[in-house]
């Protein structure tokens, strides 16, 4: 009898997802099997419209709400400004009003490109944002429009995701590995790569432990771009035979972007790692353990 109770219990949990052909959330949808689990792509809940994100809480009635929609094509953003920030902000609005009106909790994932880069010690959440491109900038927008309307939510800021699905880094270096002998990266950036996996899994462990706020969370320890595909290309090496034969270091200025990105953008976990008691997991375990996904028919 005991065990059924239970069992309704978690039945009764019900988290939409937005944004479900994402990285992210084709993670969570995988870990969330103790809940009941509604995870809507664009086309079936449009987060810029009003009307669609109403009827959407109308038909689902979910009891919390993971925001991974997002507008995250960073180069992009900078001539499609406009479409960036209805996403970005616009989107998390609609969805932080309705989970008010619904007195449901919000959870919603930030950048670490909130922030200029000019700092050489890791981001507080107390720093101030200083956005130097428009993905940074209507991200942060975002976040100011859930705090505004949603008294209920968690923000957290990440950093340099990959994963197994989806367009990611490590997807992108591995190609370029069996296609080319050299390739250049960038090895003045400094960041901290985030495994999508364990996002996924301590948005869901954040579900029983709410501490409303905006929070930092990525890998454990900082690395350059150059840093991070050498890694990819010796943890792949031993799955598959690659083409590429050397990794050259480069600068920013010699790797020209449409949109500029943070020197340093490395964030201070610890407050996160306080509240909820969560440690973060090195990204090169997490780096390890998606090449062999990958590499595994």
């Amino acid at each position: 009898m005991l065990f059924i109770l239970y069992k309704v219990k978690l039945l009764m949990t019900k988290i939409l997802i937005t944004g479900s052909q994402g990285q992210l959330a084709y993670e969570l949808v995988q870990l969330a099997n103790q809940h009941q689990v509604i995870a809507l792509t664009h086309q079936q809940l449009d987060i810029i419209n009003q009307t669609a994100v109403q009827q959407a809480f109308d038909i689902y009635q979910p009891n919390i709400v993971i925001n991974t929609a997002a507008y995250t094509q960073v180069d992009l953003a900078e001539q499609n400004s406009e479409q960036a920030y209805a996403v970005n902000c616009t989107g998390a609005k609609n969805l932080a009003i309705a989970c008010a009106e619904t007195h449901i909790p919000l959870l919603h994932l930030s950048t670490d490109y909130v922030f200029n880069g000019t700092k050489n010690s890791p981001y507080q959440e107390t720093d101030p944002v200083s956005p130097i491109n428009t993905y940074g900038l209507t991200k942060w927008q975002g976040e100011e429009a859930i705090r505004t309307h949603c008294s209920q939510h968690i923000i957290l800021r990440v950093s340099s995701v990959f994963g197994r699905h989806g367009q990611n880094f490590v997807k992108t270096i591995l190609r370029l590995a069996q296609e080319k002998e050299t390739l250049r990266i960038v090895a003045d950036q400094i960041m901290c790569p985030t495994p999508a996996y364990a996002i996924a899994e301590t948005l869901l462990k954040t579900i029983n432990k709410p501490q409303w706020g905006t929070y930092h969370y990525c890998g454990s320890e900082p690395a350059t771009w150059y840093d991070f595909a050498n890694l990819i290309v010796q943890f792949a090496k031993e799955h598959t035979q690659l083409r590429v034969k050397q990794i050259e270091p480069i600068t920013a200025a010699d790797f020209p972007t449409a949109a500029k990105r943070p020197a340093y953008s490395v964030l201070d976990c610890s407050q996160f790692e306080k509240n909820f008691n969560i440690k973060r997991p090195h990204w090169q375990t997490g780096l390890k353990n998606v090449i062999t996904a990958l590499s595994t028919p």
